[in-house]
C-alpha cells in the first residue's frame, strides 16, 4: 500500500467524499466544499445546467479550483441514465434511449453504441464519471422507482446489456457505475422515500439479483454503487445493504472479487437520513466498506458528514488503514479517468479498437446518431396484442389523448424537447384532434374527454406511470372510454399499466416519450413502419 503521509487526514477524508451544489457557476457552497473540506467529487443534477457549453466552463472552472486546493483533480459524475431519466437535457447531448427501450430490441450491440455515444459527449463537458448503467432486475410490477430504469425481468439478458453499456462508456474514457448493488428491482418502495427489504434466499439472489453484477465485474466495470435496501439472507441485523460490512466487503469484496469503487446512493436518501442521520451514515458506510461516500444536496449535511468520518478515525472508531485503502481505490481511478492522463489513455485505446476491433463483442454503427436513435426506436416498440384496430383507418378521424409530464423527480426527467403524438401525427394524416392532460387528470376532466370524442372516431389514449401505479385519473378516463370505443392503448413508460386497465382493442409498449420514439410510432400506427420490439417483462 502507497505511503500517504503528505497528505493530512482531513484531504484524505475529503477526498471519499463526492458533493452536489445548486448553481449553474461555482458558488460559495462548492468552493468551500473543495477548498476547506477537500472533496474529491462532484456530482451535477438539472439544476446545474443550462447548456452544454456553460457545463463545460463549469467543468473547467470546478477543476481548477481543485488544482489551487490540492495536486488532485476532481472525479465530476452524472446520472445520465436515457430515456427518462437525463440530468443533461440540451443540444449537444444524444437523446439516447433508456434501459427498457433498449432492452426491448434484443439487441446489445445497440446498448453498446448509445453507451459509446453518451459516454465520448460527457467526457467532452468534463464529466469523468456517469452513474449508469441500472443493473437491477426489474421483476415487481409494483415497483415505483427502477421500472423502465432495468433492462427487463430477466436477469441474463439484464446482465448482457449491462456489460455492453459498461463496455460502451468505458472505451470512451468514462467510468461506469453499476447499480443498486446488490439489487433493487424487487421492491415496491421508493427507497428515496422510505426503508424496503428484499426478503428472498440466498439461492433466488445469486440467480437473479446478484447475476448481472457478477457479469459487472467480469466486464472490468470502475464502480458500484449501493442499494439502501435490507437483505436479511446476506446481513442479519435488519440494516440496508449501503451501511452493511458483510454486503459491501464480504460479499461484493471477498466473495465477489471486485477491485473497483464502492460508492453509496445518496445519503440523503430517507431510507438513511431518517432512520440514521447523513452523518452517522457515512461513518457507518466507510466502516462497512464504501470508498466514496455521496451526499447531494444539502451544504451542512455535507459538512457534518466529513466531519463525522473525521472525528471516527481520530477516536479509532475507524481504522486509519480503512482510509488509506479507499483513498488507494479513488486515486487510482482519478489517474486512471481523469485529466491530462486520461485524455492521453482514451487516444490510445480508440486506436487500439481501430486495429483490433475483432477483440470487441460489439458493433459499432457509422450512420448519423438521429438514424440510429430513429433505428433503435423502430426496434423497440412493443405491440402487446392488437384486435385489428391497428393500422390507423385512413377514411377515420383520429382522437388522441396525450399526458404532459410536468413533475419532475429523482427518477423521472422527461427530455423538454419532446413532441406530442399528435403533433407528430399530423404530419402524416389529416383529421387528428388531440386532448392534452396531466399526469393526474379528475374524474371530471375525464367525464369531459369522454363526452368531447366523435362518433366514429378513432381512440388512442396515451398513458404514463411513474410511481409503479397507473394513476386512477388515467384508469378511470380508460375505462370511460372502453364502454363506447375499442381504444388504442400506448403505455408511454411503464407496460404494466395494461393489467389496471379494461383489454383495449390495441396495447402498445414503448418505454419512454423521447423524440425518436414518438416518431416512430406514429410511423407505426400509420402502418409506415412494422415494430419488432419485444417484451423485457411479463404481463401476469
Amino acid at each position: 500500500m502507497r505511503s500517504w503521509g503528505h497528505f493530512t487526514l482531513e484531504q484524505k477524508v475529503g477526498q471519499l467524499f463526492m458533493c452536489g451544489f445548486h448553481g449553474q457557476q461555482v458558488d460559495e457552497q462548492i468552493t468551500r466544499l473543495i477548498q476547506d473540506y477537500h472533496v474529491g467529487g462532484v456530482i451535477y443534477f438539472r439544476r446545474n445546467v443550462e447548456s452544454v457549453e456553460q457545463l463545460t466552463r463549469l467543468s473547467a472552472e470546478l477543476q481548477s479550483l481543485a488544482a489551487k486546493s490540492s495536486e488532485l483533480p476532481l472525479m465530476i459524475s452524472v446520472d445520465q441514465e436515457g430515456g427518462m431519466v437525463a440530468r443533461i437535457d440540451k443540444d449537444g447531448i444524444t437523446r439516447v434511449p433508456g434501459s427498457m427501450a433498449l432492452g426491448a430490441t434484443g439487441h446489445p450491440d445497440y446498448t453498446y453504441q448509445c453507451a459509446r455515444i453518451l459516454g465520448a459527449e460527457l467526457k467532452r463537458i468534463g464529466i469523468d464519471m456517469n452513474l449508469a448503467p441500472v443493473v437491477d432486475v426489474n421483476n415487481n410490477v409494483l415497483n415505483p422507482v427502477i421500472g423502465v430504469r432495468s433492462y427487463g425481468e430477466n436477469a441474463e439478458n439484464v446482465a448482457v446489456h449491462s456489460a455492453a453499456a459498461i463496455a460502451g462508456y468505458q472505451s470512451s474514457g468514462i467510468a461506469a457505475t453499476a447499480k443498486h448493488f446488490p439489487g433493487h428491482g424487487d421492491t415496491a418502495v421508493d427507497s428515496h422515500l422510505g426503508m424496503v427489504t428484499v426478503p428472498h434466499e440466498w439461492q433466488r439472489l445469486e440467480q437473479v439479483e446478484l447475476r448481472p453484477f457478477r457479469r459487472a465485474i467480469e466486464a472490468g466495470v470502475d464502480a458500484i454503487m449501493t442499494a439502501h435496501v435490507i437483505f436479511p439472507a446476506i446481513e442479519p441485523e435488519p440494516i440496508p445493504a449501503t451501511l452493511s460490512r458483510n454486503v459491501l466487503h464480504e460479499l461484493l469484496r471477498e466473495q465477489m472479487g471486485f477491485k473497483g469503487i464502492i460508492i453509496t446512493d445518496c445519503l440523503e436518501m430517507h431510507a438513511i437520513s431518517k432512520p440514521y442521520g447523513v452523518a452517522n451514515a457515512a461513518v457507518r458506510a466507510v466502516k462497512a466498506g464504501a470508498d466514496l461516500i455521496l451526499v447531494s444536496h444539502t451544504l451542512e449535511e455535507q459538512i457534518a458528514a466529513i466531519d463525522a468520518v473525521v472525528e471516527a478515525v481520530r477516536h479509532r472508531d475507524i481504522e486509519e488503514q480503512i482510509i488509506d485503502l479507499a483513498l488507494e481505490r479513488v486515486l487510482d481511478w482519478k489517474q486512471k479517468r481523469c485529466g491530462d492522463q486520461s485524455s492521453q489513455q482514451l487516444t490510445e485505446q480508440s486506436t487500439e479498437q481501430s486495429t483490433e476491433q475483432s477483440s470487441v463483442p460489439y458493433s459499432f454503427s457509422s450512420v448519423p446518431e438521429n438514424v440510429l436513435l430513429d433505428e433503435i426506436a423502430c426496434k423497440s416498440i412493443t405491440v402487446v396484442h392488437n384486435d385489428g384496430v391497428l393500422p390507423l383507418k385512413s377514411e377515420q378521424n383520429v382522437f388522441i389523448v396525450w399526458p404532459e409530464v410536468v413533475q419532475r423527480t429523482e427518477v423521472d426527467e422527461p427530455w423538454s424537447h419532446s413532441d406530442s403524438l399528435g403533433m407528430v401525427l399530423g404530419q402524416y394524416k389529416k383529421h387528428v384532434r388531440e386532448h392534452k392532460i396531466t399526469t393526474q387528470p379528475s374524474y371530471e376532466e375525464a367525464e369531459r374527454i369522454t363526452k368531447s370524442v366523435m362518433k366514429g372516431e378513432q381512440v388512442i389514449v396515451c398513458t404514463y406511470t411513474s410511481a409503479g401505479v397507473l394513476p386512477k385519473g388515467q384508469r378511470y378516463l380508460i375505462e370511460r372510454l372502453s364502454e363506447n370505443h375499442s381504444l388504442i392503448v400506448v403505455a408511454l413508460r411503464n407496460p404494466y399499466d395494461l393489467l389496471e386497465i379494461p383489454r383495449p382493442g390495441a396495447y402498445v409498449c414503448t418505454y419512454e416519450n423521447t423524440p425518436a420514439v414518438v416518431r416512430a410510432l406514429s410511423l407505426m400506427i400509420t402502418g409506415k413502419m412494422i415494430p419488432s420490439g419485444n417484451l423485457p417483462v411479463r404481463l401476469s
